[in-house]
């Protein structure tokens, strides 16, 4: 059985004034993973995030680190360690004395503490760098420094908040790549929080999707990604297309969806044990899945206006209304596609009967009172 650094149990956060920030909250972290908390501003994933380091008060529930109730414990009787966003550094001290500061304050020898932190700076790659402050390194070092410092004290967890936030685009890139490595390297478990589905996808080995102070769903990139639970999730992970229609009947594990004049055959998962015939359903489909062009061994045709296409590197994406306000994205890589399309050119979308999932409503606060 895995070793579990973090188990979060029904825990619930509300504020004054009855405003609830996270609500029934569980989950299981392993040793050496790295989980991103992902959701919109306002879903309460900084909430749970500084809860889990003792730094907002559990309203009910239990946090356990390495098998400890910490739930009333201070920051200081955690094994954890916090990076913000803004790096916070000491602006009068070098990158070594930076550091080495919490190693000094714990009262440690000089010696072993130097020895600490040169390991450090060399893990990060700042070690030609130690003798520098704050002022004199690029946003990248400044965040190296800030995350050498969080880690110099071997904590269990690593709490980052938002991490990358403060960077600008080309350098995050760099920086996903450098802090997913540096994880790996010191086998330290990482939860970090972030709004961009990008930093959580490219480089979680657990996702947590949140909304409505909810979790919506967890699982590894790849199942989030190619098989959403729900209506938010679907929406805001990806570039799924959403449908919605009324069951008419099922057979096995396939539905008969009707919207409008269109009849889909649409997949049931496996975690949707009751799909009512005559209730309202949504489905979604990746926009990698559909197909532009009549083709006969895909059991969903469909017909939409063109619209626009959207480039991305080797991929296009052209975007079909097929009903006012609503439309279908269709992704392909540039070399595959040959179509060359005019504004309001009618053009058959298909897709497999495989290829659409149906989905769950989106978690409410609500939902759990009933």
């Amino acid at each position: 059985m895995a070793e579990l650094d973090v188990v979060i149990e029904h825990v619930d956060k509300t504020f004054p004034g009855d405003t609830r920030a996270v609500i029934d909250f569980n989950a299981e972290i392993e040793h050496g993973e790295f989980v991103s908390m992902l959701g919109p501003s306002g879903c309460g994933k900084t909430t749970l995030l500084r809860m889990i380091g003792g730094l907002e008060e559990v309203t009910r529930g239990k946090i356990f680190i390495s098998g400890q109730d910490v739930t009333d414990l201070p920051p200081s009787h955690r094994d954890t360690s916090m990076m913000f966003q803004s790096f916070a550094l000491f602006p009068h001290r070098t990158v070594f004395q930076n550091v080495e500061f919490s190693l000094k304050m714990r009262g440690m020898d000089k010696d072993m503490r130097a020895g600490k932190v040169w390991a450090m700076l060399e893990t990060v790659g700042l070690d030609e760098l130690a003798s520098r402050r704050p002022s004199d390194l690029s946003g990248g070092q400044q965040q190296r420094v800030a995350l050498a410092r969080a880690l110099i004290s071997e904590p269990t967890v690593l709490l980052l908040d938002e991490p990358l936030g403060a960077l600008d685009y080309n350098l995050r890139q760099t920086m996903m790549v450098e802090l997913k490595k540096i994880q790996q390297e010191t086998g330290i478990t990482f939860i970090m929080v972030t709004h961009s589905q990008q930093e959580a996808m490219s480089m979680a080995d657990k996702v947590i999707v949140m909304s409505n102070a909810m979790v919506q769903q967890i699982g590894s990139s790849r199942e989030i990604h190619e098989n959403p639970r729900n209506r938010f999730v679907a929406d805001f992970i990806g570039n799924n297309n959403m449908f919605k229609g009324t069951i008419k009947s099922r057979s096995g594990s396939m539905v008969f969806v009707e919207a409008g004049e269109q009849l889909y055959y649409i997949r049931v998962p496996e975690h949707i044990r009751q799909v009512p015939v005559g209730q309202e359903a949504h489905f979604s489909v990746r926009a990698d899945l559909m197909h532009t062009g009549d083709n006969p061994d895909m059991a969903n045709k469909v017909v939409g206006s063109y619209v626009a296409t959207e480039f991305l590197g080797t991929l296009e994406t052209d975007v079909f209304e097929l009903e006012p306000g609503q439309f279908v994205h269709v992704e392909q890589h540039r070399k595959l596609s040959d179509s060359s399309y005019k504004i309001g050119e009618r053009e058959t979308l298909c897709f497999a009967a495989d290829s659409g999932m149906l989905l769950e409503e989106t978690r409410r606060p609500e939902d759990l009172e009933r």
